[in-house]
């Protein structure tokens, strides 16, 4: 079966990604994907494909498991195309920060833990399965009023004693900022993502978070002076979010009560 040209149009930008054969099982996977009705798996695909009593289901599986292609460089490729075609030229990239439980069972899924699970049930909300930490691109569609985010990049979460989801979010803006030099980037996250990992943000990117209300900013460290005497780890006290939010001039925005968002930015 062929896909329809307008999705293989879409699908061309990946094709550096792939080798021959892979991409032609990518893109009747794709196809596959856009056209099931019912869940998304790997044979959910094939069927929706068309292609369930006609490909061996190894195929499918095969291009997962053995297959030569990274998954980092086909989002990349994905983001810089859908940034070309729908943000005008010099428009700052707005990237959204998040991340999900995949609920999986079983004793041999790789990576799979018990975590905090935002639509679970209960007061608890925990779930056990796969937490990935998504990037996502927020554009705007001409025939739709409210913004949408379009997925280019994923992490997987392995637990409090691997890098955390804000060390692993930082991973994909300095390969976002990579490829897009020339464009400010404007990031936000959830309450989850803060902390001394976003000293090091790229010059050219923003990182609006929300803070806890305890929580004390500092400047940057100033630079070393040559003396002797172990160098300064943080700047001047700047204050808690409640007196940065008194002080702060000419608000942009006029913030629910006890709402508590800071925007990072370079020095």
């Amino acid at each position: 079966m062929t896909p329809p040209a307008s999705l293989l149009l879409v699908l061309q930008v990946t094709r550096p990604c792939f080798t021959k054969h892979s991409f032609e099982t990518f893109c009747q996977l794709a196809t596959g994907m856009v056209a099931q009705t019912g869940r998304r798996t790997v044979t959910g695909m094939l069927t929706g494909a068309g292609l369930a009593r006609v490909w061996p289901h190894r195929r499918a599986h095969a291009f997962f498991s053995e297959a030569s292609w990274d998954p980092d460089q086909l989002g990349l490729r994905l983001a810089r195309a859908v940034v070309e075609a729908l943000l005008p030229a010099n428009a700052p990239v707005l990237l959204v920060i998040d991340d999900t439980l995949v609920h999986r069972a079983g004793k041999k899924v790789f990576g799979a833990l018990w975590a905090h699970d935002g639509s679970g049930r209960g007061k608890d909300k925990t779930g056990f399965g796969n937490t990935w930490v998504i990037c996502a691109l927020a554009v705007r569609l001409p025939f739709l009023t409210k913004p949408i985010a379009l997925p280019v990049a994923a992490r997987l979460w392995r637990g409090k004693a691997t890098a955390s989801r804000t060390d692993l979010a930082l991973e994909m803006i300095h390969d976002l900022a990579q490829i897009f030099p020339d464009r400010p980037l404007h990031v936000a996250g959830d309450a989850a993502y803060h902390g001394k990992a976003l000293r090091d943000l790229p010059v050219t990117c923003t990182f609006t978070t929300r803070l806890p209300a305890p929580s004390v900013l500092f400047a940057l460290a100033p630079p070393r002076t040559g003396k002797r005497g172990r160098p300064a780890l943080k700047g001047t006290r700047l204050g808690t979010p409640a007196q940065l939010a008194a002080t702060a001039p000419s608000p942009r925005a006029a913030w629910p009560a006890g709402a508590r968002a800071f925007t990072l930015t370079p020095r």
